[in-house]
């Protein structure tokens, strides 16, 4: 009989590299928490040896949260309860409630996973430290780093959010090239653009597939599209658009625990003038950030409610059966689940998933972005004493347009409040949208 590869503790899943935050956002001042496949970790830099760092997040002392310490003058990590700390191996240099040479036995360590930085990510590997070296971190191949950027004129915009539903959900989702002209209408897509959707398997095994649009997008309007799905957690899609840019799109599903997991997409770019790029540039990254929220939520609600029908119907395992897929445009949906029924499994095998969410925790933006984005959480902060200077200003003014009545400075002072008060509004406006979504997809709005 055959066996789940999931249960094994050599699954892909359980043996694989994965991001759990762009570089940027993480500061090297403080530990941080994460989540992966269920074992919280504590990410920290270790000044020493200028390496990131990831321990269980759990002191062997008393078993508080690790994450919930500092880093001390040695720049070792120290838990916040009795002070034990820990260099970068986990090893316990000091308990200071020990006598002075006493003897730290390896009972005293914390558990230490590999770490390796690369084209802006922390990886952390699933496993045993130990095998991490026979496995390849997931990376596209294409995206070379150069200095602080890219190499070759890419322009690469990054998001990421937890997500509430599975990473084979997601992965599901964002390989299935035909829901864009419908899912995302208004948003990134348009309904007159949909079409037949002739996918070809170029290649498929225990590494992941392979895929080929030779249409492409917009009706053949962008060129052919490449799809690449890198087992168990990469997938892109790549195209070169004539005349104008060759364009991917690239998704990292990292799975925290059952029905949840944190998304990486990328949008690297390499555009044939150098205008498009240098307008990019011209954006915050925050405001790009609010644009890709309302995208990943266009299908955020019904994903959330799907899984759990075909998990009531049988999971992933009975998924091609329990679907309805009589195009080829869901090649690369009966591609997936074929690669987890032979090769991988699901990342949580036999574990049912939580109850389904109402509206507002599906919505809800700043603890799934905001607060661990570097941008977003320092436009958080800096937006409400903006807003309250914008009102001042609007109220002065108004005093000054008074005070000079009828005429070029009055009128001058009238506009400089009316400029205000905008501000005063979009400031709210962008502090709401930086915590929670609205619930109405664009293609839904009349």
């Amino acid at each position: 009989m055959a066996t789940d590869p999931s249960t094994s503790s050599a699954s892909p899943w359980r043996q694989a590299w994965y991001p759990v935050a762009f570089l940027r956002d993480l500061d090297p001042r403080r530990p941080t928490a994460f989540t992966l496949l269920e074992q919280d970790l504590v990410l920290w830099f270790e000044e020493t040896s200028q390496r990131w760092r990831a321990f269980a997040d759990v002191c062997p002392h008393r078993l508080v949260p690790l994450s919930e310490g500092r880093l001390n003058g040695a720049g070792e990590l120290e838990c916040p309860y009795h002070g034990w700390t820990f260099n970068g191996d986990g090893h316990c240099t000091a308990i200071p409630q020990a006598r002075d040479g006493s003897r730290i036995s390896r009972n005293s360590d914390c558990r230490s996973y590999a770490t390796a930085t690369a084209q802006g990510l922390l990886f952390v590997f699933s496993g045993d430290a130990a095998a991490a070296a026979d496995h390849p971190l997931p990376l596209v191949p294409v995206l070379q780093e150069q200095g602080q950027g890219w190499a070759d004129g890419w322009v690469v915009q990054d998001t990421f959010r937890d997500l509430p539903m599975d990473a084979l959900t997601l992965l599901e989702n964002v390989l299935d090239v035909s829901h864009v002209p419908f899912t995302h209408h208004a948003t990134v897509g348009r309904r007159e653009n949909a079409g037949p959707v002739e996918l070809e398997l170029t290649s498929f095994g225990p590494e992941g597939f392979t895929s080929l649009w030779p249409e492409g997008p917009r009706r053949g309007k962008l060129g052919s599209q490449t799809t690449t799905y890198a087992a168990p957690c990469l997938m892109w899609h790549e195209l070169t658009a004539k005349g104008f840019a060759r364009i991917l799109t690239v998704v990292y599903a990292t799975p925290i625990r059952r029905g949840e997991c944190r998304l990486f997409a990328r949008f690297p770019f390499q555009f044939n003038s150098p205008w498009p790029g240098r307008l990019l540039g011209l954006r915050p990254q925050w405001l790009q950030h609010l644009g890709n929220h309302v995208v990943l939520e266009d299908d955020q609600l019904f994903l959330h409610w799907q899984e759990r029908v075909l998990e009531q119907r049988g999971g992933s395992a009975a998924a091609v059966r329990r679907f309805h897929l009589p195009t080829s445009a869901d090649l690369n949906i009966r591609a997936l689940h074929d690669w987890v029924n032979r090769y991988g499994g699901e990342p949580f095998p036999g574990q049912r998933l939580p109850p389904r969410e109402g509206l507002v925790p599906l919505m809800e933006r700043y603890e799934a972005h905001t607060r661990h984005c570097r941008s977003c959480a320092g436009a958080h902060r800096r937006l409400p004493p903006l807003r309250t200077a914008a009102g001042g200003v609007a109220l002065l003014a108004l005093l000054v347009a008074a005070w000079c009545g009828p005429g070029w400075w009055g009128a001058l002072a009238l506009a400089v409040a009316a400029g205000a008060a905008v501000l005063r509004w979009q400031c709210l406006r962008w502090l709401d949208q930086l915590r929670r979504g609205s619930g109405v997809p664009p293609r839904n709005r009349p």
